[in-house]
């Protein structure tokens, strides 16, 4: 395994002592040819350039233990996201005897709402200035500021002692959610091979089902071990261990390569993308060579503006490129939150006790846990199938379940209150609903729900990846608070029937939009996207 120690300034200083240009020169080959016998069987060396087919071969080398073990601790900050948005469906269901200003009296629907969707509120103005914060800064300071916000809020929700204040806790805890979702999925995509990028990103995207699933767990544990009043204060503070074991893990991880050049840190860079893709001294030349493509993105960024937010946003919104970009890249996230999907994280236990559940937590876990199953395979399948196909794909069966649960809500009776623990069995149609959400949820999983996180970080170039990642994360948080905020309220309105059809009908919208809009950017390095991406559909 390679050693996980960030370079030091000497190993720095001495690996480029043994290079005598940081340019590659004409008749520097780009690779040692013996590293060309690993992949005998490239299409590229018999029908392409030498140079296009090695380079081909080392964008698709499989990720070093060194990637697995960053992406790793990039990844908790998925963990977190998951587990501060989904610890909520069980807190739900005790929050009264703990927060009501009249004792014995149910919250009512606004005020859970409120404290469901103040961290999606949060995470939409943090999201926003995240990725410009993770430019001026670098991405590694910026996921501490995530971890900092992470325990000030976990620990601040666990001493609540009314709506406000855990309304406070949760709207710090968003802080977090936010800058976290902002910067991890683009420095994953910056550290990650070209063709492994989507399923590297992926698992960001998995570790938030698990962190998920977690959540409900605990959610289930604490409720079964602790009083009413404590399980729901443990389920929230235990939202701090996982930050304080990313910070830890964070003093042994380098800083994005291609931030290092930016900041004129070129030596650096090149012994970090060594390391990244593990080819030793013998791909010198090659990591030399994307060493000098990010320079050259760098210098075009340069060119344009570096100024103030305002000016950055008139050259992404005056750009033909950038501006059909971030439409590309708010359209999927819109889509990705609009589709209803989060109202099953935040209220999941909250429906399945309405129609009738005996232990809702422990059923709201057979959707968490299918989330993380397909989310898994979409980890399979986003590089060798493509982005857009898998959307086209996977968007049909979300319609078919929203569908099917709306059918099933037609024939059930709810009542505003939640049914105590004594109810009967579900009937038949309850079990319906429940087969029909996790139709739903496993389509979900394997297509919106993690395409838009690697595609966002694909698909602009080097001088608009902050603001437009953080922009478009904007979007989708900007919706999750949408749901969030209407969904209890809407389901009094219209039923359950109303609503999802309702989802359905923005899925059949979204799978249009795919369809016209969407370009697949698979297997290809991040600055080749960029020249591109002039002469395609961006």
């Amino acid at each position: 395994m390679l050693d996980p120690t960030p370079p030091s300034t000497s190993e720095v200083h001495d690996a480029s002592a043994t290079r005598t240009s940081d340019a590659v020169s004409e008749s520097e080959p780009l690779i040692d040819p013996q590293l060309d016998h690993d992949h005998p069987h490239n299409p590229h060396h018999q029908h392409g350039s030498p140079e296009s087919g090695l380079a081909h071969d080392l964008s698709n080398r499989k990720p070093t233990a060194y990637v697995w073990l960053l992406t790793a601790v990039a990844g908790l900050s998925g963990l977190l996201f998951g587990y501060d948005t989904g610890i909520i469906s069980s807190t739900l269901l005790h929050l009264s005897p703990s927060l009501s200003a009249d004792p014995g009296v149910e919250l009512s629907d606004l005020a859970k709402s409120i404290i469901t969707s103040s961290t999606s509120l949060a995470a939409l103005f943090a999201s926003v200035v995240a990725g410009v914060l993770a430019d001026r800064h670098g991405r590694k300071p910026i996921i501490y500021l995530a971890d900092f916000l992470f325990v000030l809020g976990a620990l601040w929700q666990a001493c609540a002692t009314n709506v406000t204040s855990m309304v406070i806790g949760r709207f710090v805890v968003g802080l977090g959610v936010g800058v976290g979702s902002g910067v991890v999925p683009m420095y994953i995509a910056e550290l990650a091979p070209a063709g492994y990028r989507g399923r590297l990103t992926t698992l960001y995207t998995g570790c938030i089902t698990g962190g998920q699933l977690l959540a409900y767990a605990v959610g289930w544990w604490a409720g079964a071990t602790f009083s009413e009043e404590a399980s729901w204060r443990v389920g929230v503070g235990l939202g701090a261990v996982p930050a304080i074991a990313q910070a830890i893990g964070l003093l042994w991880q380098p800083e994005s390569p291609r931030w290092l050049v930016m900041r004129r840190k070129k030596k650096e860079a090149t012994v970090i993308l060594g390391r990244v893709l593990g080819l030793g001294k013998a791909g010198d030349g090659y990591v030399k060579r994307l060493v000098k493509e990010i320079e050259d993105g760098v210098r075009e960024a340069e060119n344009s503006e570096l100024g103030s937010l305002k000016e950055k946003w008139i050259d992404l919104w005056g750009d033909r490129h950038g501006r059909k970009a971030l439409g590309v890249a708010c359209m999927v996230q819109a889509l990705q939150q609009l589709c209803g999907f989060n109202s099953l994280m935040y209220f999941s236990a909250t429906i399945f006790a309405l129609i009738g559940f005996n232990n809702p937590t422990a059923t709201s876990m057979i959707i968490a846990g299918t989330n993380l199953l397909f989310t898994l395979m979409a980890f399979t399948l986003i590089d060798r199938i493509g982005r857009r196909l898998t959307l086209l794909i996977s968007i049909p069966g979300m319609v078919l379940g929203l569908l099917l649960s709306a059918f099933a809500f037609d024939h059930l009776p709810l009542t505003p209150s939640v049914p105590s623990a004594s109810s009967n069995a579900p009937p038949a149609y309850a079990v319906i609903i429940l087969i029909s959400m996790t139709l739903y949820v496993a389509s979900y999983a394997s297509g919106i729900g993690t395409v838009p996180w690697t595609a966002q970080n694909e698909i602009f170039k080097m001088q608009h990846r902050g603001l437009g990642s953080g922009i478009s994360t904007g979007v989708n948080w900007a919706g999750n608070f949408v749901v969030g905020i209407t969904f209890l309220e809407f389901m009094r309105m219209f039923g359950g029937k109303g609503v999802f059809c309702g989802y359905a009908v923005v899925c059949v919208f979204g799978w249009v939009g795919v369809w016209m809009w969407f370009e697949d950017r698979s297997g290809m390095e991040l600055e080749q996207e960029e020249g591109e991406g002039e002469a395609g559909r961006y």
